[in-house]
């Protein structure tokens, strides 16, 4: 497959010296190589230590302490995914994936999933509730705010992809299907950004829907998974910090590949 090459740059200011943690390094999965890699911090007196824990699922978590001032965080890679085995569902993840979480409650939107998907096959479910959430939702950029879930977007039929995302989620959860919010570099999203996908289990190994249909599947780059946004955020920081601004790119040697969001996609 083709190589994708991705760079992050974050423009911060902290008041006070603050812990923070970020998610922004490409996952260490099996069948994804990752070429070359870098990342950077700054702050006013020069660089600034990083320290690096992969978690269980290839998840990189970067953690450090920002000094006060403005901080420079730059991150670039380079990734030439392979052919591999598809992700199997372990039991933890199969109870994990299930329960309610803070932005999917599913357990709210059981009945309107039941009456909605009742008649769709098991192993069809991840794409017809992604179908379903696309055709229902209009793509609103600003329209939702951080505290919004699954349930703001059930209601509004508006949002952006981590809205979408949940949604999504929610209702597979509450038809007994494992699902995930997974944050991804998208080659092909435009406005560029990071981008929030769904991972489904129906049939015990994971499948990747997108219901904004907004990039191709087989060019996107896993960076973490987890039960919402509130795992997967990009910053997270025990004090103030301001983001004062923030560019993403992801592109592919050549031409992307073709996506028709209807047939069975791995995301490794």
């Amino acid at each position: 497959m083709s190589r994708t090459s991705v760079r992050v740059h974050l423009q911060l200011h902290a008041d006070r010296p603050t812990e923070a943690s970020l998610l922004v390094a490409v996952a260490r999965r099996p069948g994804v190589p990752v070429r070359s890699e870098e990342l950077v911090v700054t702050g006013p007196d020069g660089p600034v230590a990083v320290d690096a824990d992969v978690l269980p699922d290839g998840t990189v978590l970067h953690h450090t302490t920002l000094p006060a001032g403005d901080v420079g965080v730059l991150y670039e890679a380079s990734v030439a995914p392979e052919g591999g085995d598809p992700a199997a569902l372990t039991p933890a993840e199969r109870w994990e994936y299930t329960r309610p979480s803070r932005y999917c409650p599913s357990d709210r939107l059981a009945r309107a999933a039941a009456a909605e998907f009742a008649s769709v096959p098991r192993e069809d479910l991840p794409r017809a509730v992604a179908e379903w959430v696309g055709a229902r939702t209009a793509y609103v950029s600003g329209s939702s705010t951080p505290t919004d879930g699954a349930l703001e977007t059930f209601v509004d039929r508006q949002g952006v992809c981590r809205d979408f995302a949940h949604l999504t989620t929610a209702l597979l959860r509450a038809l007994d299907v494992p699902a995930r919010v997974v944050a991804v570099y998208a080659p092909g999203l435009s406005p560029m950004d990071f981008h929030a996908v769904v991972e489904a289990a129906p049939r015990g190994s994971w499948e990747v829907v997108d219901a904004t249909r907004l990039a191709p599947r087989p060019s996107l780059v896993r960076i973490s998974a987890g039960r919402d946004a509130a795992d997967t955020a990009f910053l997270t920081t025990a004090g103030d910090v301001r983001l004062d601004s923030m560019s993403v790119l992801a592109v592919v040697d050549g031409d992307r590949p073709a996506d028709d969001h209807r047939s069975l996609q791995r995301l490794r």
